[in-house]
């Protein structure tokens, strides 16, 4: 008999829910918040109150979209964290009501293993073997994870400041581009010179990342190159983005490949928004080829936050019991 998982998302901007089928997508629909462009940045308190406003029409949706009856439903799974405490609320409440009401299963995901696992979810190309190392790298994020199974994640290194999404949007705040930043950093960057300017790249010890030095010395550039030209940013903004971006790939994967190296593990994955960049993922299926990685990229859908990872992970915890009850509450740090 088929297992029916309703998903919840909440930990950001974006109120998302889906429905699987086992490891079937059925449907995953994600309402954005456009609110937070005018502030350069999400601002909690109205992501909170447009996720209110949104859960109810956007669980409708995914599930008229899937074309089953809430009463077929098997366990409704939700994310736990991290993520911003009031978004999550409101996820996590109305999960434990609907489930509750239903006298169905409750489910809490982290949402970092959910975009790992978003690689399980029933496509053409063939999911990662286990073990395999996981680049998770976001606005909130960046790690690497040792991945032996669904359920036994290891953390091997991760960002001891700012993280490799932050710093792009950063990059874009100081060039005077809109948020989100960074997709914007990745489009001008493709008519850039990565090699036009060089920025000096943290040397953090083990598998661990730094990019706060970055982004200060990405500044001080710009101020100095300002008072003598006072329209460098605008003459040089193509290969400005080209460069920094090529600083922050170039850190990301010098780090995995040390990985790759000292585990001896050439299953090789990337999870989270950064992942969507397309110089990062460039870099990667050369350096696949070069290193003879077997490379996973998920799809674009699937690289953003999205209630569909968060449905695939509950559906492995649904099939080894791994339940919770309504005394679940969310937390802000992974």
């Amino acid at each position: 008999m088929s297992i029916h998982i309703l998903a919840i998302e909440t930990s950001c901007d974006d109120t998302s829910a889906a429905v699987l089928q086992d490891t079937v997508l059925l449907s995953n629909i994600i309402a954005n918040q456009t609110v937070h462009a005018q502030y350069g940045g999400v601002v909690p308190e109205l992501a909170s109150r447009a996720h209110q406003q949104n859960i109810i029409p956007v669980v409708h949706a995914a599930l008229r979209q899937a074309e089953i009856d809430k009463r077929q439903l098997s366990a409704v799974a939700f994310t736990r964290g991290p993520g911003l405490l009031g978004s999550l609320l409101v996820g996590v409440s109305f999960a434990k009501a609907y489930a509750y009401s239903l006298q169905i299963p409750l489910i809490e995901v982290d949402h970092l293993q959910g975009h790992i696992l978003s690689h399980f979810i029933h496509k053409d190309t063939p999911a990662p073997r286990f073990p395999f190392l996981c680049l998770c790298v976001s606005g909130g994020h960046t790690q690497i994870v040792k991945v032996n199974n669904y359920f036994d994640m290891q953390l091997i290194g991760s960002t001891i400041d700012d993280a490799a999404g932050e710093a792009f949007d950063k990059v874009a705040k100081m060039l005077g581009l809109s948020y989100p930043g960074g997709p914007l950093v990745d489009k001008l960057a493709k008519e850039g010179n990565p090699n036009a300017f060089l920025f000096s790249q943290a040397n953090v010890a083990d598998y661990n990342y730094s990019f706060s030095g970055l982004k200060t010395s990405f500044l001080y550039f710009l101020r100095d190159r300002i008072k003598e030209t006072p329209d460098f940013i605008e003459k040089n903004k193509h290969d400005l983005c080209a460069s920094m971006q090529k600083a922050i790939v170039d850190s990301l994967t010098k780090k995995l490949i040390k990985a790759s190296r000292d585990l001896k593990i050439e299953e090789i994955a990337i999870a989270g928004g950064v992942s969507a960049n397309s110089a990062l993922q460039q870099e990667l299926i050369r350096l696949s080829s070069q290193y003879k990685w077997n490379l996973h990229i998920p799809h674009l859908t699937f690289s953003t936050d999205n209630a569909a990872m968060i449905g695939i992970a509950g559906y492995f915890k649904y099939l080894h019991n791994q339940f919770c009850d309504i005394s679940s509450v969310p937390y802000t740090r992974g």
